[in-house]
């Protein structure tokens, strides 16, 4: 029994959309024009520097201590809306992060902006065994998105995981062109798990990003009939937030994070990380909201419009 206590070992899994980590240096390839020094949002060296300590911090939180294991930092953290390999460097090899050992990987895309998904891993902990992107089919009414970002990698116990990061299109503009344009997506993403299934029946999958929808959607309902579980749609935090997103004066979730039956017996817990320093006073409808970089065009030194959700495994 002692043997087999020693050889548990607990596994965390955040993820974050940092909402627009961008350089502040153009992509001749990239409507980026945004987050340039020259423009009306005057982004510059320092205030990428902010944003890419805060980040680390914000990422850093997420592993802090819960009801099953004492503080340490995530094994792997899945971030949306990262602009490029220069972003994602900087952020684990010359932020808070860099004494850590994160390595990375990264979708891609064709995204007009230029904004990709990306996988930040700790090698010891998760043993990256395959890597691939699915690219999306491009609507007429759209612009290209982010591309599916897959890994697979071994963890302690030897079980291999499976990892579909997504950010799928938004909810911007006409309604139903943006949900067919959502559908699309999601069918690309269950036509790959359906595949990986048909290999391996008891495959450990899980399904984590910003969906742009909610739980009872039917996009993510569509996602969660491939046999998923929504582990994250209970989650809260402790200082408030009872989503990961804030739209309104209501907490919502549109980050989401779905395991296969095969690896809930596994799971521990999920909660949303809302230390009080990621948090300012909403002064409209009251209580808390997300403190992020902007408000409007008004620089605001903070983190993110979104909150990260935590999970926790236990392999």
């Amino acid at each position: 029994m002692f043997i087999s206590t020693l050889l548990i070992s607990f596994f965390t899994l955040a993820e974050l959309n940092c909402e627009n980590l961008f350089d502040c240096v153009h992509d001749s390839l990239k409507n980026d024009y945004e987050y340039l020094p020259n423009s009306e949002r005057k982004w510059s060296v320092n205030r990428y520097w902010e944003k890419l300590t805060n980040i680390s911090k914000e990422l850093i939180a997420c592993g802090g201590a819960s009801a099953y294991k004492d503080v340490s930092l995530p094994d792997i953290c899945i971030v949306c809306e990262v602009e490029n390999d220069s972003v994602m460097t900087y952020l684990i090899r010359r932020s808070l992060l860099r004494k850590v050992g994160y390595d990375y990987i990264m979708t891609h895309s064709l995204d007009s902006r230029g904004i990709d998904v990306g996988l930040i891993y700790q090698p010891s902990s998760f043993k990256l065994i395959n890597t691939m992107s699915f690219r999306l089919p491009v609507a007429s009414s759209h612009s290209p998105t982010r591309d599916i970002l897959y890994a697979s990698g071994e963890v302690s116990s030897g079980d291999t995981l499976h990892i579909y990061m997504v950010h799928l299109p938004s909810r911007l503009g006409n309604a139903t062109m943006a949900m067919q344009f959502r559908m699309s997506a999601a069918s690309t993403l269950r036509n790959a798990i359906d595949s990986l299934c048909m290999i391996s029946k008891e495959a450990k999958v899980i399904v984590a990003g910003d969906f742009n929808d909610y739980e009872g959607d039917s996009i993510l309902t569509y996602i969660e009939g491939e046999g998923l579980i929504n582990i994250s749609s209970s989650a809260v935090g402790t200082h408030g937030a009872a989503g990961s997103y804030k739209y309104k004066g209501e907490w919502k979730s549109i980050d989401h994070i779905l395991i296969s039956k095969s690896l809930y017996n596994s799971f521990r817990e999920s909660f949303i990380e809302d230390d009080d320093f990621l948090l300012e006073p909403d002064k409209i409808y009251g209580g808390k909201k997300p403190k992020r970089t902007y408000v409007g065009y008004k620089y605001n030194g903070g983190y993110s419009d979104h909150l990260p959700i935590v999970t926790m495994f236990e392999f």
